[in-house]
C-alpha cells in the first residue's frame, strides 16, 4: 500500500548518529521521516525525496532487576524486550507482535495485553533520551524536562527522535493463563452479548479480546482471546463462565509463557498483505453495534480481514485525561476494522467494506481514536485522537520543534491556538 522513494536512509547505531542526521536535515532543508520498528500501516516510516533517519540498527536492552527498570534503544522491537526481562521473571506492557517496535508504539500510548493490570506502555515510560529539531539531546523525565515527557507519553513522533526509553517493569509469568476461544459466526451476536456482560465483572489482571475472522477452514468465526495476569488456577475459575457458554468449537486455553503469548497474533498479520484499516473508542457495546460487525463479517470481501475489539478499563482508566498526552482513558473498546488482502486488484472493494462499515458504526462510537490505529486521515482525526490536550500539545510543539521538522507523522501544528 507504501511506495515512498526516499533520497536517502540513514542508518543510526547510537545517538551521535541521529543527532548528525537531524542537524544535515535541518541545515539542509530536508523532510525526514523517522524509522523505529516499521510497524505501522501509515507509512509514516518513510518518505518521497527525503531522508529515512532509520533506528532498526540501535537494539540494546539492559534490564535492571532490581531496581526494576529496563532501558532500550529506539531500534528496538517488542519480542527482543519481553525476551530479555522475562530471563528475569519481568515484562511491561508491550506491543501484541513480536515485530511491533516499542517506539512508535510508546510514543503513541501503547495498548496491550497488560494494559488493564499495569496501564498502558507510555504509562510506564519513566525517561526517555529525545534528540531535538535544534540538535540537543534532552533527558524527559519527572525531574528533567517533564514537560517532554508529558508530551512523548502519547503524543508520538512530534517532539524529536527518542534515542533511549526506561520502563517500569513488573513481576509477569513466566507462565500465564491465556489462548482461544472459538465459535461459529452463527452463535456470534449471543456471545458477544455474554461477553460485554463478562468483561464488565472482569478484575483487572484480566484481559479478553473479542475478534471475527475467518477460520483455516474460511468459515468465519467469532474469536475470543482472553489473558490473565495472575495465578492459574484463579484464571481458570474466572474463565469458567466464559469458556462454558454456547458451544464453542475451539477452546485451547492453558498456561503459556508470556513470550509465547506475545507471538499468538502474529501468524494472523504475515508481511507482504495489502491492509487498510480504521478505528475509534466505543463507549459502550451496544445491541446494535454487534448486530452491524455481525452482519458486516457475514459479506466480508476477503478472508484476511478482521474486525477487533480491545477491552480498556482497569489501571487505565485510573489515569487523569490530562496526565499524560494519551487522554482515551474511560472508553469502554477500541474498535478497530482491520482490512487485509493479497491482490492489488481488490483493493478497491476491500476499502470500500472497511470505510463503509467505520462510516456506519461511527455514530455508535465515541470521537476519540486511537492515535497509532490513524492512516492518512487528516488534522481533524488528529485532534480528535487528543482532544482537549490539543492546546499543550501545540504548545510544546512550538516549544521543542517550531519548525515543524518532525512533520511526517501524526502531525501536531505548533500554531494552533486549540
Amino acid at each position: 500500500m507504501i511506495d515512498k522513494r526516499p533520497s536517502g536512509i540513514v542508518r543510526c547505531v547510537n545517538a551521535d548518529d541521529v543527532l548528525t542526521a537531524i542537524s544535515f536535515a535541518a541545515a539542509n532543508r530536508i523532510a525526514i521521516a523517522v524509522r523505529g520498528g516499521g510497524h505501522n500501516i501509515a507509512g509514516n516510516a518513510t518518505c518521497d525525496k527525503g531522508l529515512v533517519i532509520d533506528l532498526s540498527p540501535m537494539r540494546s536492552v539492559e534490564v535492571d532487576r532490581h531496581g526494576r527498570r529496563a532501558r532500550a534503544a529506539g531500534g528496538v522491537q517488542w519480542g527482543e524486550f519481553d525476551a530479555e526481562t522475562q530471563k528475569v521473571g519481568l515484562a511491561t506492557n508491550g506491543g501484541l507482535m513480536p515485530s511491533t517496535g516499542i517506539a512508535g508504539f510508546t510514543l503513541g500510548g501503547g495498548l496491550g495485553h497488560l494494559m488493564r493490570s499495569y496501564s498502558l506502555a507510555c504509562d510506564n515510560l519513566l525517561s526517555a533520551s529525545v534528540v531535538t529539531a535544534d540538535s540537543r539531546t534532552l533527558k524527559a523525565s519527572s525531574e528533567s524536562n517533564d514537560d517532554l515527557l508529558w508530551a512523548i507519553r502519547g503524543g508520538g513522533g512530534n517532539f524529536g527522535i527518542v534515542t533511549l526509553f526506561e520502563f517500569q517493569l513488573h513481576d509477569v509469568g513466566p507462565d500465564l493463563l491465556a489462548g482461544r476461544l472459538v465459535h461459529r459466526l452463527s452463535d456470534a451476536r449471543d456471545v458477544l452479548r455474554f461477553y460485554r456482560e463478562f468483561m464488565a465483572r472482569a478484575p483487572d489482571d484480566l484481559i479478553v479480546y473479542a475478534g471475527l475472522s475467518t477460520g483455516p477452514d474460511g468459515e468465519p468465526r467469532l474469536g475470543l482471546r482472553p489473558v490473565f495476569n495472575g495465578p492459574v488456577a484463579e484464571g481458570q475459575s474466572l474463565l469458567k463462565p466464559l469458556r462454558q457458554f454456547g458451544t464453542p468449537i475451539l477452546d485451547d486455553i492453558e498456561p503459556r509463557p508470556y513470550v509465547d503469548i506475545q507471538r499468538i497474533v502474529e501468524p494472523m498479520f504475515p508481511p507482504g498483505r495489502l491492509n487498510y484499516w480504521k478505528a475509534n473508542f466505543v463507549d459502550e457495546l451496544s445491541d446494535e453495534l454487534i448486530d452491524i460487525l455481525v452482519a458486516a463479517y457475514s459479506r466480508v470481501p476477503s478472508r484476511y480481514s478482521n474486525n477487533a475489539l480491545e477491552p480498556m478499563g482497569g489501571a487505565i482508566a485510573r489515569v487523569a485525561e490530562t496526565a499524560t498526552a494519551f487522554r482515551n482513558r474511560t472508553s469502554a473498546y477500541s474498535l478497530l476494522l482491520l482490512g487485509g488482502w493479497l491482490e492489488a486488484a481488490e483493493s478497491e472493494a476491500n476499502v470500500a467494506w472497511v470505510r463503509e462499515l467505520w462510516d456506519v458504526t461511527r455514530p455508535l462510537s465515541s470521537s476519540a481514536v486511537y492515535v497509532n490505529y490513524l492512516g492518512t486521515e487528516g488534522d481533524s482525526r488528529v485532534r480528535d485522537a487528543y482532544g482537549p490536550n490539543y492546546a499543550r500539545l501545540s504548545e510544546l510543539k512550538r516549544k521543542y520543534d517550531p519548525g515543524n521538522l518532525f512533520r511526517l507523522n501524526q502531525n501536531i501544528d505548533p500554531t494552533a491556538s486549540g
